[in-house]
């Protein structure tokens, strides 16, 4: 894939972060893992305690000839709460933490620009508190985690959380649907 880019999101559960972007026309490959934490090759379990230290989090694989990052973080702010800190929804602790987690400084700038650019159209009554940051000790999650809403369609988190973004995504960004 020489012709494409990564970045790493976390936007709370990433069952629900994979879901929304497996479907982005332009997204080459979804990974759900963890990063950002100081344990090397956490397991969920430990990452659950949040006591490692990581986000749950989705590695993006993307063709900047498709999409850009500009429109992928837009997709991102859309499809999750970037206001409360340490949360999602009923998901509480530091693994559910908002954040852009970048592979290239541009990437860190771009953020900035596009959280700048909410913040001023005041997108969100409170402000938005993603944290930008490199890329540290990234390690993927368990294979059961990966395609976790397209092999589970009918579990009750997937039909309570991750359903509603996927359909906001479709009506928010259809052009970008696959």
């Amino acid at each position: 894939m020489s012709n494409s880019e990564t970045v790493v999101l976390g936007g709370g559960c990433f069952w629900c972060t994979e879901a929304v972007f497996v479907q982005v026309r332009g997204v080459l490959d979804v990974e759900s893992g963890y990063c950002n934490g100081h344990t090397p090759q956490p397991r969920y379990e430990a990452v659950c305690t949040g006591q490692t230290g990581h986000a749950e989090v989705v590695k993006l694989v993307f063709d900047p000839a498709v999409i850009g990052l500009d429109t992928l973080l837009h997709i991102f702010f859309a499809t999750h709460d970037p206001t409360t800190p340490n949360r999602q929804g009923h998901d509480v602790g530091t693994q559910y933490r908002s954040g852009i987690y970048w592979t290239e400084p541009a990437q860190a700038e771009r953020a900035q620009a596009v959280i700048a650019a909410l913040q001023a159209e005041g997108a969100w009554a409170a402000p938005i508190v993603t944290e930008v940051l490199p890329l540290r000790n990234y390690h993927p999650a368990e294979d059961y985690h990966q395609d976790f809403f397209a092999r589970n369609p009918h579990q009750g988190y997937c039909l309570a959380v991750a359903a509603p973004k996927v359909a906001k995504l479709r009506r928010a960004f259809a052009d970008w649907v696959r």
